[in-house]
């Protein structure tokens, strides 16, 4: 007579068959996550009005290439960057600060190695040339105190024509008059769309430029998004959540 098994002996088997799956996944998950594509979550406004708190986005890590800081933990496994290409003027582009205990950041590039970088009442110069913007409306939010915020939106064309929109709230802002900047080689100057609501390359005390190790990789597309449906005033939501922003590519 054959030996019928347990059935403490299948359910251990069971069990042991389950953790090698969530080991598998787990291991596969990681692997993605570390050379394929990253998702972040984010969790200020900085980035208004391209990207909006509650937005969770992909971001290629293989884009520009691997660092320490495309890893997990950032650990110091190697030096440097292998298998990089560089960034483009204008793309949104997140990066580590190791000042910050590598807290990862998202801003868009304006400064390019060897660029001169200057806010002169608000407006943004490029190697001393002004760079255009199009006024296109002015909206009154409501902030958290109830204090009524006007915020004027516009358009905004780098060197080499990317478009993008910007938010102001006023031009004579702590950030809007600057020293000249002058990017060093292998750094960026990074900026945020919101330009009197993001802690910056322009901020005294702040993280400063970026170096070419601390970049982690461009940010390409809304995946899905939890931001408020109120702040929205319901447009392209659906059930509560703004579905017209899933799966939304970023400019």
């Amino acid at each position: 007579m054959t030996d019928t098994p347990s059935l403490t002996t299948k359910a251990k088997a069971s069990f042991i068959g389950l953790i090698k799956d969530v080991l598998w996944v787990g291991g596969f998950l990681l692997l993605f996550h570390s050379f394929a594509y990253g998702t972040y979550y984010i969790p200020s406004s900085s980035m208004e009005p391209t990207l909006l708190v509650g937005d969770r986005i992909a971001v290629s890590k293989f884009a520009l290439g691997y660092s320490r800081y495309s890893f997990p933990f950032s650990p110091p496994i190697f030096e440097g960057r292998v298998l990089g290409d560089t960034p483009e003027r204008g793309d949104i582009t997140v990066f580590a600060v190791p000042e910050e205990n590598n807290e990862v950041f998202i801003k868009r590039v304006i400064g390019l190695p060897g660029d001169r970088i200057q806010m002169k009442a608000g407006r943004l110069f490029i190697n001393s040339e002004l760079v255009p913007r199009v006024f296109q409306e002015e909206v009154v939010q409501v902030n958290g105190s109830g204090w009524p915020i006007r915020t004027r939106f516009y358009e905004e064309t780098l060197p080499g024509g990317v478009t993008h929109r910007i938010a102001e709230f006023r031009d004579d802002g702590v950030n809007d008059n600057t020293q000249e900047f002058l990017v060093p080689e292998g750094h960026y100057f990074m900026m945020g769309d919101n330009r009197d609501n993001s802690n910056d390359s322009r901020a005294r005390g702040g993280f400063g430029m970026v170096s070419y190790e601390e970049l982690i990789g461009p940010a390409q597309i809304i995946s899905v998004s939890f931001t408020s449906c109120k702040e929205l005033n319901g447009e392209g939501c659906f059930l509560g959540l703004p579905f017209g922003r899933f799966f939304t590519v970023l400019e």
